[in-house]
């Protein structure tokens, strides 16, 4: 079994990306551990005087999370053509660290566009480090036509969409294994 740190971008827990990952924990439980991060709310601000010498308890959890985990998911509405500050905050957290250096991830943008927020956080993920390619990237765009409020996916292209990008995750995985 793969370990996988699933971080919703969006602080709202009934988010559509949220359910995304409950999808996607659901239809990989048989090789992957997937546990879903939804504490991106409680961070503190980020603050590069505490970053290396003396980060809070929160984020050195945070950090040896994403640390220990196999792979990570980062599933993340966009908010006004970029990423939610939450996100934007933990990502900064992980700066000056080397945690996401080499890192097997999936990016999963889902959103009314989400183009431009798709696009920054791929640029910032490479700027990172992180390992992902075009099968591990997945832009869903008018989400919430395709998610329920029982937390199902009810739009059959986006299930097959999420099928093949937990697919490629993995075999992405299995290369840096």
């Amino acid at each position: 079994m793969k370990n996988i740190v699933a971080i919703v971008g969006s602080a709202d827990l009934n988010s559509a990306n949220h359910k995304l990952l409950l999808y996607l924990k659901k239809i990989t439980e048989r090789y992957f551990n997937l546990v879903i991060y939804e504490g991106l709310r409680s961070l503190p601000h980020f603050d590069p005087q505490l970053s290396i010498s003396n980060p809070p308890d929160s984020i050195i959890a945070f950090r040896q999370m994403i640390e220990n985990a196999d792979g990570v998911i980062i599933s993340t509405p966009e908010y006004v053509f970029s990423l939610p500050s939450g996100l934007k905050n933990a990502i900064e957290w992980s700066v000056a660290t080397i945690i996401f250096t080499r890192k097997p991830l999936g990016i999963v943008t889902a959103s009314a566009s989400g183009e431009k927020a798709h696009e920054e956080l791929q640029l910032i993920m490479e700027t990172l480090g992180a390992t992902f390619n075009s099968g591990t990237t997945l832009l869903i765009q008018g989400i919430k036509g395709k998610v329920s409020e029982e937390n199902l996916v009810e739009d059959n292209p986006t299930k097959i969409a999420l099928t093949e990008f937990a697919l490629a995750l993995n075999l992405l995985i299995e290369k840096h294994l």
